[in-house]
C-alpha cells in the first residue's frame, strides 16, 4: 500500500466504518472485493453513494477501492458516501463549497436508542390495563 496519503478517507454511519482510497482512473469501484452494483443491490443506494461524484461532476474519473465494516447495508452506504466526499476534498479543495451546501461532508449522528429497564423497547411501553 504504497499510495499517496492525501487520497484516503474515512466515513461512518450508524456502527458502519468505511475507508476509502480515490486513485485517477476509469470510474472502477472495487467494495470488500465486489463491485458497486454487486455490493449494494438496491439502485437508490448506488445512487446515493455516487452523489458526491455527480456533485462535483467527476464522474467516473476516479477509481475507488473501499473497505467496509459493520453495521447493515443502509448505514455502509452512507459511510461510503462520507468517505467519498472526504476524500473528494482532500484531492481538490474546491470540492468542499458544493459538497457542504448538499450536506455531503455532514456526519449523520442518528444511531439506535438504547432499551430502557421496564421497556420493551426503548420507548415502546408494554399493554396499560386499568382493571
Amino acid at each position: 500500500m504504497a499510495e499517496a496519503t492525501n487520497n484516503h478517507a474515512i466515513g461512518r454511519r450508524k456502527e458502519s466504518v468505511c475507508r476509502v482510497y480515490l486513485k485517477p482512473g476509469s470510474g472502477k469501484w472495487d467494495v470488500n472485493g465486489r463491485t458497486l452494483g454487486d455490493y449494494f443491490p438496491r439502485p437508490t443506494l448506488v445512487s446515493s453513494i455516487q452523489q458526491p461524484f455527480t456533485a462535483t461532476d467527476t464522474l467516473g474519473r476516479f477509481d475507488v477501492r473501499a473497505r467496509i465494516d459493520g453495521g447493515g447495508v443502509s448505514g455502509q452506504a452512507g459511510a461510503l458516501r462520507l468517505a467519498v466526499a472526504r476524500a473528494l476534498v482532500r484531492l481538490d479543495e474546491g470540492y468542499r463549497r458544493k459538497l457542504r451546501d448538499l450536506g455531503l461532508l455532514t456526519r449523520d449522528a442518528r444511531a439506535v436508542e438504547r432499551k430502557k429497564p421496564g421497556r420493551p423497547k426503548a420507548r415502546k411501553r408494554f399493554q396499560f390495563s386499568k382493571r
